[in-house]
């Protein structure tokens, strides 16, 4: 009979070592090594059955999809729910990279273009070709340079008909005509002097006309259309000034009144005004004498010997001191003064008086 519960099945076993069995306590200490051992044993296969587990996984999702396409599929979706809808490889998940977090804005598409606004960069890129519809226009040109140079004129300049040093009734017809429209504050004298001139230039600014001082015929055509005919009364007034209350001295018999109150000349015969001219005397320097004098001397184109200039129809009174016509008082009017002379400034009117006087006649000077 064989013992199974001995350890020895009757042929001499072995224990799990490949010892011989031989009974007695040498037989038991194998048992009990036996026992032992297999407990350890046990626990490895319990490792090496977690790797099948985990390797398992991917066949069991393999067999879930027919073909290997369907399974590539799953993969790529599986990977794409775990790295948050982007793409991954075809490799399975475990080898797909975990995706990068962005930074940055994610560039846009090379075939799409992202909109600019007007405070945007322009790109680092060569900017594109301007088309026909996109390119800037060009710019319009100025029109104050844009037009052409004018070609010089080849016509002759208007021919010119008064200028300074001109006296006539033409000259004085233009200074009543300039009067009436603001450009002449004085009387007309018949002479054309600065005063005359520079309300020429006045008149010919106002309406674009070359500032020359000078009356073409241009000018006076212009005057001619803005103004009318001056009367008699405007062309040859009696005086610039109202006369002043004569002295008392000048009431009776033939007398040259002349008032340095009034500046004015009244050519009387037994207190009545034969006709009556604007004066202007001598400086603080050279003053006019004041007085009761006569007429000692009468010269129609004098010259004076002291100052070299023209004194025509004088009629010297006080020495040198004499009543005469004067182009400088013509032309600057008040703004000058005489060397001590009794200066008339209307060349007709004293031209008129040299022939009426006689040597003899009373000359009054008085304020």
């Amino acid at each position: 009979m064989v013992d199974t519960d001995s350890g020895w099945d009757g042929r001499g076993g072995r224990d799990s070592y490949g010892t011989r069995d031989t009974g007695g306590t040498w037989g038991m200490r194998g048992a009990r090594a036996a026992d032992a051992l297999p407990d350890r044993r046990v626990a490895a296969p319990d490792r090496r059955v977690a790797a099948p587990d985990r390797r398992v996984a991917i066949p069991d999702r393999r067999v879930a999809l027919p073909g290997r396409r369907v399974a590539a599929v799953s993969l790529v979706a599986l990977a794409a729910l775990a790295t948050g809808c982007e793409p991954g490889t075809a490799t399975g998940a475990q080898d797909a990279p975990p995706p990068a977090r962005p930074t940055q804005a994610a560039a846009p598409s090379p075939t799409r273009t992202a909109p600019v606004t007007e405070d945007a960069k322009p790109p680092a890129a060569a900017p594109p070709r301007p088309s026909a519809s996109t390119a800037a226009p060009a710019p319009a040109p100025d029109p104050t340079t844009a037009r052409p140079a004018p070609e010089p004129s080849t016509a002759p300049p208007p021919r010119v008909l008064m200028r300074t040093g001109s006296e006539s009734d033409r000259v004085r017809e233009l200074q009543a005509r300039l009067r009436q429209i603001g450009h002449f504050g004085r009387n007309p004298t018949g002479y054309y002097g600065s005063v005359t001139a520079d309300a020429v230039r006045s008149f010919q600014a106002k309406r674009s006309l070359p500032v020359t001082g000078s009356t073409d015929e241009v000018t006076w055509g212009r005057l001619l259309a803005m103004t009318r005919v001056p009367k008699a009364a405007e062309l040859r007034p009696p005086t610039e000034r109202p006369l002043a209350a004569p002295d008392e001295r000048c009431l009776k018999g033939r007398v040259l009144c002349i008032s340095k109150n009034s500046r004015t000349l009244a050519w009387m015969i037994d207190g009545k005004v034969v006709s009556a001219m604007d004066v202007r005397f001598g400086s603080e320097y050279t003053p006019t004498r004041e007085g009761v004098f006569e007429v000692f001397w009468k010269s129609r184109d004098h010259v004076s010997t002291l100052y070299d200039t023209p004194m025509p129809y004088a009629l010297f009174f006080s020495g040198g001191q004499a009543v005469h016509y004067s182009a400088d008082f013509a032309a600057n009017g008040y703004g000058g003064a005489s060397h001590g002379c009794v200066n008339v400034r209307d060349k007709k009117k004293v031209a008129a008086l040299f022939g009426q006087v006689r040597t003899g006649d009373k000359v009054v000077v008085y304020w």
